[in-house]
């Protein structure tokens, strides 16, 4: 039997303009099954905004995306894409527990609430509104939101922003937990050791393009750190 070969996602020459300006630039990305990839960029390249168009937020003026083989609009609707957005207002008046137990009512096979919400710590303030939570007890509630209907590729946008050291590394343990049990993760983050430490492959994007390409060893290679690499292939938004 030949393998199933086919990407967890797959953008090919994708092109998104918003107020007369290019936001991503024929962009092309592939992220495998079961692995994890990094889109590493500054503030403003595009990471965001091409997160919006796998999760059919906002719909590209070019180009084609595939999730598992299928169009965005289906793999979403059928529950196979999970999404951690950096921040929710919709959610800004419900308890965390409630929030969770309402997204596990609209999948048919959820996660159950109650260990997810333990092992990432979301029993500790579970009686308070997502509206008084820290950023990164937010966080922590938005990545419970976006597992719990158990995706087969989650998109993770800055998972660990506003954690402390623990909750932060509690987060990396569940990422290499999704991929031991097969789920494709796709994360942004602005760590250059969390994706040191969790990425499979990484891509780095800036000015709505992708600059560079590569597993950590081979970006590295020669005794540049990560860092390195990344101020050498971005552009600094701010100006001395």
């Amino acid at each position: 039997m030949v393998p199933d070969t086919t990407p967890a996602l797959e953008i090919d020459d994708l092109v998104v303009r918003l107020g007369g300006r290019t936001i991503i630039d024929s962009l092309s990305l592939r992220a495998e099954v079961g692995q994890v990839t990094a889109l590493l960029g500054p503030n403003g390249a595009g990471k965001t905004t091409l997160i919006r168009c796998c999760t059919g937020i906002l719909n590209p003026d070019a180009g084609a995306i595939r999730i598992m083989g299928t169009d965005v609009t289906t793999a979403c609707a059928t529950g196979r894409v999970g999404l951690m957005p950096q921040s929710t207002g919709a959610w800004s008046g419900i308890k965390p527990l409630e929030l969770l137990r309402y997204l596990a009512s609209l999948h048919a096979h959820p996660l159950p609430v109650e260990p997810l919400a333990e092992r990432l710590g979301l029993t500790d303030f579970a009686s308070t509104s997502y509206r008084r939570l820290s950023g990164g007890q937010q966080q922590a509630v938005n990545l419970a939101g976006a597992l719990i209907g158990r995706p087969e590729l989650v998109f993770l946008d800055e998972p660990t922003a506003g954690m402390d050291p623990h909750s932060r590394r509690s987060v990396w343990s569940l990422v290499h937990d999704l991929r031991e049990a097969g789920v494709s993760v796709l994360l942004t983050t602005h760590l250059m050791d969390e994706a040191a430490e969790l990425a499979d492959r990484i891509w780095i994007i800036d000015h709505g393009r992708i600059a560079l390409s590569g597993t950590v060893a081979e970006l590295t290679a020669g005794g540049r750190t990560l860092e390195d690499v990344f101020l050498a292939n971005t552009d600094s938004r701010m100006r001395p």
